[in-house]
């Protein structure tokens, strides 16, 4: 977790970065005006459409608005990276594979957009951008880095990127105040996570299908070294954590042991959650926790006894990690900042992208087809008023 506060001295201030660089503002968008016939207003809750006939960019030698970056942690990562390409593919509406049609999509939630335009043109339009209509060329493009929760809240702190994503409260990753926290950045919330605890399928094979709260907190902080111990084979246990920094270290200390600078003890800490998976894949007496999207083979979740109710990792148990009373179920963030050139925290361009993801359409594409849980209704909705107003 970092306990760099500070800004870079010489960062960049990503919105000044955006002015020279023909990025669109509030003030950029005045006068543009959507085309209500191509937009939706079926209930995803967005209206609009295709922007209007001015220029959605500033004056300065580029034709086109700044690319929206993002970079953060590898449990957001799925749901960011396919959404970033779904918009940059910019596929028409006649793809059913990627974007749908009125006639011929399996994407649940696609009868709630009306639309005829490309995917991007689409999302873009109803923040006033004007359209491409073009496969592969959108209004503006977006790019999403891989690194670690931390290191994505730096990021968007310190002015280099657009949305930093992170699976953990940027208030422990950052260690700053929630009034810090509501001053500087806008939490825009497009998932959850039941973060599962893993075990080598060699160790789940011997019986070890489930274990207690207290039993886990145990393998963690050291009081419980050997399988035996809960039940199964006399094996010393492996025991693998996420690296300093990473949301889901940070998730896991605050949920499951209280607090997030608890203190752990781990044979090894891993950077990302596709190496605790090849790890738990090349052990046959490993423990680790990582985010739902990396189940595998060779490997399994296990059911955890919380107080006497067991959550398991079955969506079609009467308890489930999937619900949101299972205590290792968190927020999955994409945080954007607060600063002189856009007073709201999220600028245009943002708004669009975000907004792809706060629809039935982006809760099924990018959330659930990649193994996260869904947004309720109410809280879509309450996501949506964080975002400015559409064109």
């Amino acid at each position: 977790m970092s306990r760099d506060s500070g800004r870079q001295a010489d960062a960049v201030s990503r919105r000044k970065y955006l002015l020279t660089t023909a990025a669109v503002g509030a003030a950029g968008l005045a006068g543009c005006s959507g085309d209500s016939e191509n937009g939706n207003d079926g209930g995803d809750g967005s209206s609009g459409g295709s922007g209007g006939e001015e220029s959605n960019t500033i004056e300065s030698g580029s034709s086109a608005p700044a690319t929206v970056t993002a970079e953060g942690s590898s449990t957001v990562y799925p749901i960011s990276n396919k959404g970033s390409s779904y918009w940059n593919s910019n596929s028409p509406a006649s793809d059913g594979e990627y974007w749908g049609s009125n006639d011929e999509s399996s994407v649940a939630g696609w009868d709630q957009i009306d639309t005829d335009q490309n995917i991007a043109d689409y999302f873009a339009g109803l923040y006033g951008f004007e359209t491409t209509g073009e496969r592969s060329n959108p209004p503006f493009a977006t790019r999403v880095a891989l690194s670690h929760s931390g290191t994505g809240c730096e990021a968007v702190r310190d002015g280099l990127v657009d949305i930093g994503n992170s699976s953990g409260p940027i208030t422990a990753e950052l260690d700053i105040s929630e009034e810090e926290r509501d001053e500087n950045y806008v939490d825009h919330v497009v998932g959850r996570d039941g973060q599962p605890v893993f075990v080598s399928q060699a160790i789940y094979d011997a019986g070890v299908e489930q274990l207690t709260g207290e039993q886990i907190r145990g393998i963690y902080q050291g009081d419980i070294t050997n399988w035996s111990e809960v039940g199964g084979p006399d094996q010393e246990i492996y025991v693998v954590g996420r690296a300093e920094g990473s949301g889901t270290d940070t998730s896991f200390r605050l949920n499951m042991l209280g607090d997030a600078d608890a203190e752990m003890d781990v044979d090894t800490r891993l950077g990302q959650n596709q190496q605790v998976q090849q790890v738990l894949q090349d052990n046959d007496n490993a423990i680790g926790y990582m985010a739902l999207a990396f189940s595998g083979s060779g490997i399994q979740a296990i059911a955890i006894d919380f107080e006497g109710t067991v959550f398991r990792p079955d969506p079609d148990a009467e308890n489930t990690i999937f619900d949101s009373e299972y205590p290792l179920n968190r927020d999955l963030h994409m945080y954007t900042r607060i600063d002189e050139e856009t007073p709201e925290g999220t600028d245009m361009r943002e708004a669009a992208f975000l907004n792809m993801f706060l629809t039935e359409f982006g809760q099924k594409t990018f959330v659930e087809d990649v193994n996260y849980i869904t947004l309720p209704t109410s809280d879509i909705e309450a996501e949506r008023e964080k975002l400015p107003d559409q064109a």
